[in-house]
């Protein structure tokens, strides 16, 4: 992975290219300031100051040549606002000059992830090295290493093909975290998941023996502490079941195991940061794959919690995996529980792809959450957990269905179907997330995306911190 601890350094006044940061409404005072050849090299490149443009300025010297970066806001830098300089500039050192001197803030994060890249399959064809930011706020930089590389572990166990990416191959990146930092480490799989996860069990059994399903779980920190758990979908490929998918609706679906993966970049951030709670980390691992063993539309599913589940689509199998995991979240009475996963196209049909939906069963979690993804650049929209809608999830002989008639309020009946195995006295958040750029833009290639997951880290942050 990127090593971003080398993009990030405490400014102590070394040589450095100057990065003057304006915004239109500061264009036309920042120009006149500037030397004739500045003016007339801002002009040649027809720099205006709007976002995301940038120009290059020449100076008496070849070596000492300074850039400007257009911006929304100059008194205000947020997480992307640098990230078209990093990924553009030439190889060096920087620091912000001018009206936008001093600490880059939450933009040394955009600055850093930039210029990360996924190369698992083919090399970078960038030629420029790395692009140094220099920070007067040395402070700063672990947390914005730290949230770098957690959005690069979404956005490359994302990008990365289902070959080479199913339920074995995500219990091994689980695993080689919990190395990492000395936690507790155990995966379910075989007899004891169909005994004790029937419904992770099912959904999981089509595929073939070394794509077997499995339940990953994580602990680590002290038990003493406030226990927080972090459940994940990792559907790591979605066939649709027997209710198989059209071919453009399976082209993605790679990145099914998208909500696993913020799961276990949450996990990392929280004990990079050794933050003092007792993390539970689970992660129901399945591949939803055709065979004659596979699930039925009409079967009935018994799960962890007793209630029993009559399927009526397959393709609304990643509610059923997370409906065993979250019920195993709850045993240990924790004061938390988020999960994450890539649910419904409902819920991208009414947000789109940049804004994850957000349920929560505690109105004081969903306002923090709110908070924190608006004070990160991480945004969330609420959602309703809407009672009257519960009985489009009636079954005439189970306990509920796994999916509503009709197609009204996808997002909401998948997140009604989770809240049934969840104790009411446990505040809970699901995150329903595309896990996904569909076009790039500046610090955020097309592929795999981290979307809440640094929302719900600060939320963390300022409650357990």
């Amino acid at each position: 992975m990127t090593d971003f601890s080398a993009l990030l350094k405490a400014d102590r006044g070394q040589p450095a290219h100057d990065l003057h940061i304006v915004d239109e409404d500061g264009f036309d005072t920042w120009l006149s300031g500037r030397r004739t050849t500045e003016r007339a090299a801002a002009t040649a490149q027809r720099f205006k100051g709007k976002g995301f443009e940038l120009a290059i300025l020449p100076a008496e010297t070849s070596e000492d040549w300074s850039a400007v970066l257009g911006v929304a806001d100059a008194a205000k830098l947020g997480p992307w606002c640098l990230a078209k300089a990093a990924e553009r500039l030439p190889e060096g050192s920087y620091r912000l000059a001018g009206a936008g001197a001093g600490d880059p803030g939450p933009a040394a994060f955009g600055w850093a992830v930039a210029q990360h890249r996924f190369t698992r399959y083919r090399k970078s064809t960038e030629e420029a090295g790395p692009r140094v930011l220099l920070t007067p706020q040395p402070g700063r930089i672990e947390e914005a290493v730290r949230l770098a590389a957690a959005t690069a572990l979404v956005r490359d166990l994302v990008d990365t093909p289902a070959g080479d990416m199913g339920p074995a191959e995500l219990a091994d990146a689980a695993e080689a975290i919990a190395r990492e930092f000395g936690a507790e480490f155990r995966v379910t799989r075989g007899d004891p998941l169909t005994q004790g996860y029937p419904m992770v069990a099912a959904v999981g059994r089509a595929a073939a023996a070394h794509r077997a399903p499995r339940l990953i779980e994580l602990e680590w920190g002290d038990p003493a502490k406030p226990r927080v758990a972090i459940v994940g979908k990792g559907v790591c490929f979605d066939s649709g079941g027997l209710d198989i998918k059209p071919a453009s609706g399976m082209l993605l679906m790679k990145k099914d195991m998208g909500g696993a993966a913020h799961a276990l970049a949450l996990a990392r951030l929280v004990m990079a940061a050794r933050l003092p709670v007792r993390l539970h980390l689970l992660i129901p691992a399945v591949e939803n794959a055709i065979s004659a063993d596979a699930f039925r539309p009409g079967d009935v599913l018994f799960s962890r919690k007793g209630l029993t589940v009559e399927i009526g689509n397959t393709d609304a199998e990643g509610r059923l995996i997370l409906g065993d995991a979250l019920t195993r979240a709850g045993e240990d009475q924790p004061a938390l529980i988020l999960d994450f996963a890539t649910l419904t196209g409902a819920a991208r049909v009414a947000l789109g792809p940049d804004l994850p939906a957000l349920f929560a069963n505690d109105d004081a979690l969903a306002a923090d959450l709110l908070a924190a993804g608006e004070d990160a650049g991480d945004p969330l929209w609420r959602m309703p957990l809407w009672p009257g809608y519960r009985d489009m999830l009636k079954s005439g002989i189970a306990d509920v269905g796994n999916a509503a008639e009709g197609g009204f309020a996808g997002a909401v009946t998948a997140a009604l179907f989770l809240e049934k195995f969840v104790a009411k006295d446990i505040p809970w958040a699901h995150f329903d997330t595309f896990a996904w750029r569909p076009a790039a833009r500046p610090g955020r290639p097309k592929g795999g995306e981290a979307l809440g997951l640094r929302a719900a880290w600060r939320m963390l942050q300022a409650r357990f911190g």
